[in-house]
């Protein structure tokens, strides 16, 4: 949007690709969804998955949860545009949803791993912005799963022994931020997205815009 007196001058641009990941209880999930709360132009991109649903979870909201069977139907159709294998578990990203956002204009949120984050990158690199949590130590990455209490001790085990290889990811992302302070780390997202939403590639509006500001006639 292109502000003037007392208007606002709207400015077409495409959609972003607004990818996070970290870790398991690293906060990723807590901030996509302070994000969702916040900001009326992102829309969450709603994964499928095969493995269970947990209690707190919504199907269609948190994901759509699939058979294997349907999930290798929609990957081997070129219906998803990342998958991955997590956790002995498949999620994927559905295509369709999302190109049609970006093409209206809104941002696309993403609470993906690095494979999924990496598969976007190779497809569609110039509209992902990606952004990498850390935790501030191993030691609060494992209370925190922990104190979430949704996953069994062996499943929290296997998170842990598989966090460190996650973390080694870290400068694949275009940002990266250590989650040590929760309303920091969120504003630091929030500043993100706000400067890559005025990037002068992303745009295209900004075309018409100046083409008419400088046929225009001086006041």
């Amino acid at each position: 949007m292109a502000e003037g007196k007392g208007t606002v001058i709207p400015i077409a641009r495409r959609g972003l690709m607004l990818v996070i990941s970290s870790p398991s209880g690293a906060g990723k999930s807590t901030i996509a969804r302070n994000l969702m709360e916040r900001d009326r132009h992102i829309g969450m991109s709603v994964s499928v998955t095969t493995r269970p649903r947990r209690q707190s979870e919504i199907e269609g909201v948190h994901y759509h949860f699939v058979s294997q069977r349907e999930f290798e139907r929609m990957r081997d159709s070129d219906s998803l545009l990342e998958w991955a294998e997590v956790h002995g578990n498949f999620y994927g990203t559905p295509r369709d949803p999302v190109e049609l956002a970006m093409s209206q204009g809104r941002d696309m949120l993403f609470d993906i791993d690095w494979q999924g984050a990496q598969q976007l990158q190779d497809k569609m690199k110039a509209d992902v912005v990606s952004i990498f949590i850390l935790p501030p130590t191993m030691a609060e990455l494992q209370s925190r799963l922990h104190r979430r209490a949704e996953d069994t001790e062996e499943v929290i085990q296997t998170r842990l022994a598989n966090s460190r290889a996650e973390i080694g990811h870290w400068r694949e992302y275009d940002y990266v931020i250590v989650n040590d302070d929760l309303d920091a780390a969120f504003d630091a997202v929030q500043s993100i997205v706000k400067a890559e939403r005025l990037r002068r590639d992303r745009r295209h509006g900004l075309f018409d815009f100046v083409s008419t500001l400088v046929a225009s006639e001086g006041r």
